[in-house]
């Protein structure tokens, strides 16, 4: 790895993270309402808590995202390197209530037109569209899959032309194999640096490297760097590592894959009582996105470093987030319907038919004429008002901390 010199130059210590990624964190939640959505994910399940039972629709239980924002769907690969929409972060996936992840959603996607400046007719489009999408995705008919939105399809066709050299550039700027240490990657500490050189000699993680794109079982795998990585908003805090690992094939062949190692912890979101899940919250995970979205759950393995739970997985340059900054009436429209299709398709493929147009009928079900289910609309109401104050005030906070 690179020299001590550098190391010394660029090091945050370990003990001094938490103070730093939590400052991190809450400037990036102030920058706009969306983002205040997308990293207070314990908001809504505060929110969730105060409910009566029966507010609620209660599905089946499956594997849920948890977390179903905006930002954790997208394009992703498989093993080998085909590529479809799905759900990409799965932190927080338990076995629990499917209504959950499509009220998440609706929260987020209104979040996100109202930081568009679109009037609320829209968000009352967007969901009934939401109920339309999500019902296609749970029992699918001959021609009734949404419309895929530019959005998505400027992500996906951008996601096919991806190759490591792109992927390079845009986490580490270079396709030298080191991790160029500075804003987003921090050097290691000897504890760090002989923890996961060690977890790179393990044969279940050597075995998860070599199953990817065809690679051949004989080849050499070496970790040639690794740096601490801060990444996410939710997740800023906990341990995020990023490792380079050189692939020599028996031909002399060389290839490098980005590793990317993520601390799993308890869950926020709650499970049905009963629900059968791993214990350990890394396996819960690998076990959820399995489920949810096999493009990633295959490519993911529960590990344990430094004596904490850890999911690693290779990072693909095909994975790509839809990041929105700006929604078109129509397009906010269209997105809506295509990606609660998605989440859909997620909770419907865990189901037999029976139960997925029980459940179908039941997310379908209206009251007093609307279009869209009258615990979707009242729901995301109450949690945008919610989340708008709760914005506005941490920002207060945010300028106080500034000015101190």
């Amino acid at each position: 790895m690179r020299g001590v010199a550098m190391r010394k130059v660029k090091t945050v210590l370990r003990a001094d993270r938490a103070k730093t990624l939590e400052s991190l964190r809450t400037a990036k939640m102030a920058r706009s309402a969306h983002a205040y959505v997308r990293g207070n994910t314990a908001s809504f399940y505060e929110w969730l808590d105060t409910l009566e039972r029966g507010s609620l629709p209660e599905g089946p239980p499956v594997w849920i995202c948890g977390d179903c924002h905006l930002g954790n769907l997208g394009p992703l690969a498989d093993a080998e390197g085909k590529v479809g929409v799905q759900i990409r972060d799965l932190d927080q996936t338990v076995v629990g209530n499917p209504a959950h992840d499509i009220v998440r959603l609706g929260l987020s996607l209104t979040s996100a037109a109202r930081g568009s400046d679109l009037p609320g007719m829209v968000t009352a489009r967007m969901l009934e569209e939401m109920v339309r999408g999500y019902a296609s995705g749970l029992v699918p008919e001959p021609g009734a899959t949404p419309e895929e939105p530019d959005v998505v399809r400027t992500v996906r066709v951008r996601a096919l032309g991806r190759r490591w050299k792109h992927l390079a550039q845009e986490r580490i700027k270079d396709v030298e194999p080191s991790i160029p240490l500075g804003k987003r990657f921090w050097a290691l500490d000897d504890e760090e640096r002989t923890a996961l050189a060690a977890l790179f000699d393990e044969p279940e993680v050597r075995r998860l490297v070599l199953s990817l794109n065809g690679r051949s079982e004989r080849a050499e795998v070496r970790l040639v760097d690794a740096a601490y990585w801060m990444k996410g908003c939710s997740s800023l805090g906990n341990l995020r590592y990023a490792a380079l690992v050189r692939i020599t094939e028996a031909d002399a062949g060389r290839s490098i894959a980005l590793v990317d190692i993520k601390e799993a912890v308890a869950t926020l979101a709650p499970a049905y009582a009963g629900a059968a899940m791993p214990e350990d919250p890394a396996e819960r995970v690998v076990a959820g996105a399995k489920a949810l979205s096999p493009n990633l759950g295959d490519r993911m393995l529960p590990v344990r470093l430094m004596g904490r739970s850890a999911v690693m997985r290779e990072l693909c340059p095909q994975d790509l987030k839809l990041d929105v900054d700006q929604f078109s009436k129509s397009e906010a429209v269209r997105a809506a319907g295509y990606l609660a299709h998605v989440v859909g398709q997620a909770h419907g493929r865990q189901m037999d038919g029976a139960t997925a147009r029980a459940w179908r009928d039941e997310v379908t079900r209206t009251t007093e004429g609307l279009k869209a289910p009258s615990w979707l609309w009242t729901s995301v109401v109450d949690l945008a008002g919610m989340h708008e104050v709760g914005y506005l005030e941490h920002c207060r906070l945010q300028v106080l901390t500034e000015a101190a």
